[in-house]
């Protein structure tokens, strides 16, 4: 039978070659007419022959490798199909943010007179940073305090005879107005003189110290100091439109940091509501624990978010996966295995899914303790029989 056979290859490979010149000619001439839908209704009719051909000699293959019972198997590793928990990560690139994190400027111009703080030091909100000169308005306070005094002495009185019926309305409203009046002014001149204290706006540390005691300042111009609050740190990332309904609120999430070799485990906090139309993503925040204060704004970071997962997944080495001439993936898996550890190979087509480190999950095709061919894969032919060799 098989010479029977090999005389069938002959004949074919003697018919393709006759065939192939007329062909040539053929197409020489097509392409001198230079049609292009006669060109392309021969490119199809050429590829539906290889496919042919080719399945041909595969069948011929496959029964040339089972008759042959002086062949060598080929040897080959196996592995059962077990269900496993399948996490797939979402990878991303990170940057630490910090929400408290601001320069602070003078709110009055003058000169800088004090500095109460230095770098490094931790502060308490509410508490005086830097003083800027009053230009006088401490005096213009006593000076209306004294009048005020005065114009309040004269209200009362005035109120005391008004409600005796004695004097005129008119006297008691004027001196009434003219007390609330400076009253208001008073508070106007507390105000001003309070702006030219810096306080803490939260609780922090001085990052950094810009100006110098004795500088002219002026405000919303000149920055003082920079005070930073690492307690409430967090991380910002841009994730694609695509994974909007697997990133969401409370999701597990991994963040390493590639400076100090650290890796933390915690959440998405925050999902955006808006989708950048530059580049089609949104935003998330990742809550970041600082106990220590080594995290610091801008830091850069990986993150990984579990975007899914599957407790009852089927995982596979991707390097045992080949396609076909129509872009299907096969595996290969043995049956009928005897005594010997001899089997028969057999050509499985599978849909896979998504990937971890090395392995793919197998969403269609596998069952369930299945015996795979790990190595010796790339070497199989569908339906040879194969020494198995596991160790």
């Amino acid at each position: 039978m098989k010479h029977i056979i090999t005389i069938i290859i002959l004949v074919i490979i003697v018919v393709s070659c006759s065939e192939s010149q007329t062909t040539k000619l053929s197409i020489d001439g097509l392409i001198a007419e230079g049609n292009e839908v006669t060109l392309k209704k021969k490119q199809i009719e050429l590829k539906n022959q290889l496919q042919s051909v080719n399945e041909d000699l595969e069948k011929i293959e496959e029964v040339l490798n089972s008759d042959d019972n002086n062949a060598k198997n080929p040897l080959v590793t196996t592995f059962i199909a077990k269900e496993s928990n399948f996490m797939h990560f979402l990878e991303l690139q990170g940057n630490v943010v910090t929400k408290q994190n601001i320069i602070l400027y003078p709110e009055f111009a003058g000169t800088l007179t004090n500095m109460y703080v230095k770098e490094g030091q931790l502060v308490k909100r509410g508490q005086k940073l830097a003083r800027v000169d009053d230009g006088g308005l401490s005096q213009q306070i006593a000076q209306v305090e004294v009048q005020i005094a005065f114009s309040e002495t004269t209200y009362q009185r005035q109120k005391r005879l008004w409600e005796q019926k004695i004097g005129s309305e008119i006297q008691f409203l004027q001196t009434e107005a003219t007390y609330k009046s400076q009253q208001n002014s008073l508070k106007q001149l507390q105000a001003q003189l309070d702006k030219t204290i810096v306080r803490a706006p939260f609780n922090g540390i001085i990052d950094d110290v810009y100006t110098e005691q004795g500088s002219v300042v002026g405000p919303g111009q000149t920055q003082l100091l920079r005070i930073i609050n690492l307690n409430n740190m967090y991380i910002e990332a841009e994730v694609p439109e695509n994974h909007l309904l697997n990133v969401t609120k409370g999701k597990k999430v991994k963040v390493y940091f590639p400076v100090l070799g650290e890796t933390v485990d915690t959440k998405v906090r925050h999902v955006g509501n808006y989708i950048d139309p530059s580049n089609r993503s949104f935003k998330i925040e990742v809550n970041v624990p600082n106990p220590d204060g080594q995290i610091k704004p801008n830091l850069t970071s990986k993150i990984k978010i579990n975007d899914y997962t599957n407790p009852n997944a089927l995982l596979i080495p991707q390097s045992i996966i080949s396609e076909n001439s129509q872009s299907q993936q096969y595996i290969y898996v043995v049956s009928d295995k005897d005594e010997d550890n001899l089997a028969h190979a057999q050509r499985i087509i599978i849909q896979t899914g998504l990937t971890q480190g090395d392995f793919i999950e197998v969403l269609v095709g596998l069952d369930k303790d299945a015996e795979i061919i790990r190595e010796g894969a790339r070497n199989v032919k569908a339906g040879q029989k194969v020494k198995i060799i596991n160790q």
